[in-house]
């Protein structure tokens, strides 16, 4: 238990049932090169953790910005709960540091890999929430996401992506993107979508995400940055020979 002690100090939290964190941490690649270990793995704390995640996120968004409509407040949570910003918020806590997984899976990338950080953050979102509530878990997921969701707005990173860019590439190429998927990994309680956008029959960016929807505004936001560039780079030549 002083291992967990250590965890919890460096997670920020406190469980009362420490079974539940350990479940949290508990990839599944553990438990196939571990059969024999009285660890379960983290799936269905994930699942239980992805709904808890929505409904706080939107709840606290609905109160905070008043002002946007349901398409604006959609986008918003999505961008809020996306695998990479997920992602991103265990490794500011440095959660990769503390899961159990496969020695396979590890020396292959896993502790960077976004989908499992991604997994591993909801089913610890789960877990703190059966074991001290509601409102405890409100708490810790506001005080994450408050200033990321407030960027966002200042800086309008939420748009739709997919939209943008279809403007800026009928604009600049004269042609529409079109988007296919790549693949689909994962249970089917938590898949993982990787979406390519297309310009020009080229690849231009790859997105991955929970659903398709999400995974193709990625690749768009990918793609738009790219062509962003490529736009940049034709009009040097033309400011130089003014």
């Amino acid at each position: 238990m002083s291992e967990l002690a250590t965890v919890e100090a460096g997670l920020g939290l406190t469980f009362r049932d420490k079974t539940l964190l350990l479940r949290a941490l508990t990839h599944r690649s553990y438990i196939n090169e571990n059969p024999n270990s009285p660890l379960e793995d983290n799936e269905r704390l994930e699942f239980l953790g992805d709904a808890v995640l929505d409904f706080v996120t939107a709840e606290y968004l609905y109160h905070r910005f008043p002002e946007m409509d349901e398409g604006q407040l959609t986008s918003l949570r999505s961008a809020l709960v996306r695998t990479e910003t997920l992602a991103r918020f265990a490794s500011e806590m440095d959660l990769d540091q503390f899961i159990y997984m496969g020695r396979g899976e590890e020396e292959s990338g896993g502790r960077t890999r976004p989908a499992i950080m991604c997994g591993c953050y909801e089913a610890l979102i789960g877990a703190f929430y059966l074991d001290q509530g509601l409102d405890a878990i409100k708490t810790f997921i506001i005080q994450v996401i408050k200033p990321v969701a407030q960027h966002i707005v200042q800086n309008e990173t939420n748009k739709d992506a997919k939209s943008r860019l279809q403007e800026l590439s009928q604009g600049h190429r004269q042609v529409t993107p079109t988007y296919r998927t790549i693949s689909e990994q994962g249970p089917d309680h938590s898949k993982e979508f990787t979406v390519a956008a297309i310009v020009g029959g080229e690849i231009y960016g790859l997105g991955v995400g929970r659903s398709k929807q999400v995974a193709a505004q990625a690749a768009a936001q990918a793609a738009l940055e790219r062509l962003d560039r490529e736009i940049l780079e034709e009009a040097i030549p033309d400011a130089e020979e003014e």
